[in-house]
């Protein structure tokens, strides 16, 4: 994990990070209409009804609402993110409070013959990821989200290191997917780690997350196969009084220090550049993804103010020890009375600065999982880390290096699979996700 977290209230919906939504306010529906109403005509609607909600009555009926009528989406429910454009979805997308990522390795096969499949399958992705971010059912449709609008859906698409070699692109990869250098906190499963083409999908419905994910596999048929996946979760939209960074499962506020679209550099930071190389990664980005495992047994018994030391900020609101509130900037040079310094220097926030980074910095986008507990009653759960950046040797790998020497966190986390993914740029009308590198 690193400080170049989620964004503060005030950005919220400025660029990506895990604050929640402001509630939708509560009003009865539209007036009654014709029973038996398609979800497309259904979301039709929701662009005139804006934030209203349903008013339900005490025996769960709809107030004033005939039977069958069609009635107004929730702000969570009516929004919807664009397919297609510069970027794919999912990356400066504001964090949607559930999300999948999986990973599928293509059937075997001559290079022809795979990257012939690869192509099939990203049109067929690219086509279902099209309909269900737009709030409309697919082919062969399960009918799972039938009633629900679009409620924020993203899917985002990667490509694995492995894929090139199979698809025989070998001579398209690009230098920055080489393998990331091993580090003293992995434990990693080669099993749930990697992967031909990689997934991302986030939305504020848990059933419309799911309805995706179940598509994509659909889709996928005999061309590819899953080869991990994992679910994770997010505060819920209107969970807060007001927006805020979303906690972790340790308890703290989760970043605040993450780059926003309004930075000067936050294009070159983030997205790979147009007439770069390879060229068919332009406006696409590189997604770091990482399982790890809190020991929230041995965290939990740290005292509040031994975990704010190990972290560099206050638990109860974020703000560095330093002083100030979460957005204040951290001085990193202050002392107490006895010349310590207030920030120590094992502290979290302090290395994965990046001040202390010479300016390496990500966008993180994570979510936090729990897959249960051991016979011995020991929590399955932590942080499905994913982080953004044009290039990972120059954003995800010093910070790595620089908190694997002495990062305080290090003893009470640990990085159970690893992959890295070259994420092209989005779809243009009439195009699918990768089709500049599948069809160069």
């Amino acid at each position: 994990m690193s400080d170049n977290g989620t964004t503060n209230s005030a950005e919220r919906h400025a660029t990506s990070g895990t604050a929640s939504r402001p509630a939708p306010a509560t009003a009865s529906g539209p007036p009654p209409g014709p029973a038996g109403i398609s979800r497309r005509r259904l979301l039709g609607t929701a662009g005139a009804a804006g934030a209203a909600g349903l008013a339900v009555g005490a025996a769960g009926g709809v107030a004033g609402q005939r039977a069958g009528a069609p009635e107004a989406l929730t702000a969570v429910g009516a929004t919807a993110v664009a397919f297609h454009g510069r970027h794919q979805p999912g990356i400066t997308t504001p964090m949607q409070a559930r999300g999948h990522l999986a990973a599928f390795d293509l059937a075997p096969g001559s290079p022809a013959a795979a990257r012939k499949a690869a192509a099939a399958l990203l049109r067929r992705w690219s086509a279902t990821a099209r309909e269900l971010m737009a709030g409309r059912p697919p082919a062969d449709d399960t009918g799972v989200a039938l009633d629900t609008g679009p409620s924020s859906l993203t899917v985002t698409f990667g490509f694995g290191r492995s894929l090139f070699d199979r698809t025989g692109l070998a001579k398209q990869r690009p230098v920055a997917l080489d393998p990331l250098p091993d580090f003293s906190s992995d434990a990693l499963d080669a099993r749930r780690s990697e992967g031909d083409l990689w997934v991302q999908i986030g939305a504020d419905d848990p059933l419309v997350a799911f309805h995706a994910l179940r598509a994509l596999q659909k889709a996928a048929g005999s061309a590819a196969r899953v080869r991990w996946q994992m679910n994770g979760f997010n505060r819920a939209p209107g969970a807060t009084a007001r927006p805020m960074t979303a906690r972790n499962l340790m308890g703290q506020v989760d970043g605040t220090n993450n780059p926003k679209p309004a930075d000067q550099d936050f294009e070159r930071r983030i997205f790979v550049p147009g007439g770069g190389e390879p060229e068919w990664m332009a406006h696409g980005s590189y997604a770091v993804v990482r399982r790890i495992r809190m020991l929230l047994d041995d965290w939990e018994k740290l005292p509040d103010r031994e975990q704010e030391r190990v972290i560099g900020r206050r638990k109860a609101d974020g703000a560095p020890l330093s002083g100030g509130t979460e957005t204040t900037e951290m001085d990193l040079e202050k002392t107490d009375a006895s010349g310590a310094l207030v920030i120590p220097a094992t502290a979290h926030a302090r290395i994965s600065a990046p001040e202390s980074n010479g300016g390496a910095a990500m966008l993180r986008r994570p979510f936090s999982y729990h897959d249960g507990f051991d016979r011995d009653g020991v929590p399955d759960a932590g942080l499905l880390f994913v982080c953004w950046q044009a290039d990972p040797l120059t954003g995800f790998v010093p910070v790595q290096r620089k908190l694997d020497r002495g990062d305080a966190l290090s003893r009470f986390i640990r990085h159970e699979s690893s992959g890295l993914y070259a994420v092209p740029g989005g779809a243009a009308e009439g195009e699918y996700v990768g089709q500049r590198l599948l069809e160069s």
